[in-house]
């Protein structure tokens, strides 16, 4: 009877123990999330204190150093974590991202600046995927549900208040604190995840494929430098990105078939077995495609065409972003309640391409009503897929690939992010400087190079016709964009009805539904609170 009642007690504060752990996570996960957010809004002052000359032509590299080293680190943060342990690894990407916060606030010129964005990119590789990670080791898939509207809020938090933080903290502490308001808040998460987060420590005797590391590197810089210049810095058919392309397609093959021959490969090639994985990481990579797009083309459209501020920009995506966390709170409960999912999926697909039809739809006369209901659609589907498809992924593969799982989702969707700003933001360029050469003549030719600082109050000052002949040059640019979204949403969709609903991993150890004969699951069940229950012996608590 006394150990009935021990166990009972026990049982009963596991989940606070769970949610103070989860704070901690969600404020990591804030770090990395608002980073990007409060340091674009300070970028003009950055430019204009540093004093250099050709300070704007090192702007973007400000920007592409942080993404460059995010993206191509995340892989190898992810098998860090599922060889040596996951806190560990967490703490030490947490470090380096302050240290590299740190050194961004001391810059002294435009080029160290670049190099110390880099170093907090390698850090900002492993807040993600370490997020994601232990909340796989911790919470069981069929409980994890009920805890995605705190991932769905901090991104909301992120980008409506980022450029509100940045502003204000640039106007009234100096564009250095952009980077130093990092140290407190990263400070906070440390002591909380080194005191309360216990997981089992790993040691293992493989060695780090180096050889894969530096291959994907390679593949994945030569991926997004094509997708960040093509277009701007370099025209798409140029001898630079020919190049960089050929770099790294030969880069990714030769990484392919490294992972075929290495005892530890950084991304295990047998995860891809799972239809389910599979999938998801393709569904995972054109949500990330058309959400980045739709982030960078909406306060663009209001702005120029509706008139809205650019002050509170991040305001103008609220109606997508509160129904994207209400319907991933919803989603998320459904999920735990009854560990069906495959619906989720489907609808948000059916959502998302609905919702980018819809926008693509407005024109110069569309009001804010009307243009805020249809992100409300957009932001819905995207509600039913930001973390559905983490959720399968993790629960498609073993414990001990955790950790790549988690790595190469958020991978997919990075590279989609990238793929989908270029792309559309080709289209979108194109079509308005089409539209202005034919409507404003020279004049148009320069708004349309300018297009990013035309904001409302410039706009304002303008002689009428060309205001005009702007405002429908990117609408219909916009219209193009968002066209092209519903497209590629479309594959989404079509991916989204071949999931197979494998039975969610529960509480206690159990397998799911065939996953022996389909591949479709994985073959070890326990998550870190199952063993914190006593049914294998790993963490001493959550």
């Amino acid at each position: 009877m006394a150990e009935a009642a021990i166990h009972d007690k026990e049982q009963a504060k596991q989940p606070r123990s769970v949610r103070v752990v989860l704070m901690a996570l969600m404020i990591a996960m804030l770090l990395a999330m608002l980073d990007n957010m409060i340091v674009g809004t300070a970028m003009p002052t950055i430019v204009g204190e540093l004093g250099e000359l050709d300070g704007l032509d090192h702007l973007s590299w400000v920007v592409t150093a942080y993404t460059l080293a995010t993206a191509a680190s995340t892989p190898i943060w992810g098998k860090l974590g599922d060889m040596y342990g996951r806190k560990g690894a967490f703490l030490t990407s947490i470090v380096i991202f302050l240290i590299g916060s740190a050194l961004s606030g001391m810059a002294q010129d435009m080029s160290q600046l670049i190099g110390f964005r880099a170093v907090q990119g390698l850090g900002a590789g492993g807040l993600m995927v370490g997020v994601m990670a232990i909340i796989g080791d911790l919470i069981p898939p069929r409980e994890r549900g009920k805890y995605q509207g705190m991932m769905a809020g901090v991104m909301a938090l992120a980008m409506i208040g980022g450029p509100l933080v940045g502003g204000t903290i640039t106007d009234h502490l100096g564009w250095r604190w952009a980077f130093y308001i990092n140290l407190p808040i990263g400070a906070v998460a440390l002591a909380m995840i080194t005191t309360v987060l216990h997981l089992p420590k790993k040691r293992s005797t493989g060695k780090i494929d180096f050889l894969g590391a530096a291959l994907l590197t390679v593949g994945i810089t030569s991926i997004v430098l094509v997708t960040t210049w093509g277009g701007t810095e370099y025209a798409w058919t140029s001898a630079v990105i020919m190049e960089l392309i050929g770099i790294g397609v030969a880069a990714l093959v030769g990484f392919v078939f490294s992972q075929t021959r290495a005892a530890e490969p950084i991304l295990p090639l047998h995860i891809f077995r799972s239809r389910n994985f599979t999938l998801m990481s393709l569904i995972g990579f054109i949500t990330g495609f058309v959400m980045f797009g739709a982030v960078l083309f909406l306060p663009l459209y209001q702005q120029a065409v509706q008139g809205a501020s650019a002050t509170n920009s991040g305001l103008l995506l609220l109606p997508l972003l509160l129904a994207m966390m209400a319907v991933s709170l919803i989603a998320g409960r459904v999920t735990t309640n009854t560990g069906k999912y495959k619906v989720f999926p489907i609808v948000g697909s059916i959502l998302m391409v609905a919702g980018l039809f819809l926008l693509a739809q407005m024109d110069t006369e569309t009001s804010r009503f009307t243009s805020g209901l249809y992100m409300a659609v957009l932001g819905a589907g995207m509600g039913c897929l930001m973390q559905i498809t983490m959720l399968v992924a993790q629960n498609s593969v073993e414990m001990k690939d955790m950790g790549v799982a988690s790595s190469s989702t958020t991978l997919f969707r990075t590279l989609g992010s990238s793929f989908g700003v270029a792309i559309m933001g080709a289209l979108f360029n194109n079509k308005v400087q089409e539209i202005m050469a034919a409507k404003a003549g020279a004049l148009g030719g320069k708004l349309s190079e300018q297009s990013a600082q035309l904001d409302a109050a410039s706009l304002a000052k303008l002689p009428a016709p060309a205001r005009e002949a702007y405002q429908y040059a990117v609408s219909s640019g916009t219209h193009s964009a968002f066209l092209l979204g519903a497209v590629v949403a479309i594959v989404a969709l079509v991916a989204a009805w071949f999931v197979k609903e494998v039975a969610l991993r529960g509480a206690g150890p159990q397998k799911p539904a065939d996953a022996k004969d389909t591949g479709d699951g994985p073959a070890e069940s326990g998550t870190a609170v199952d063993t914190a229950r006593g049914d294998k012996a790993v963490p001493e608590s959550v």
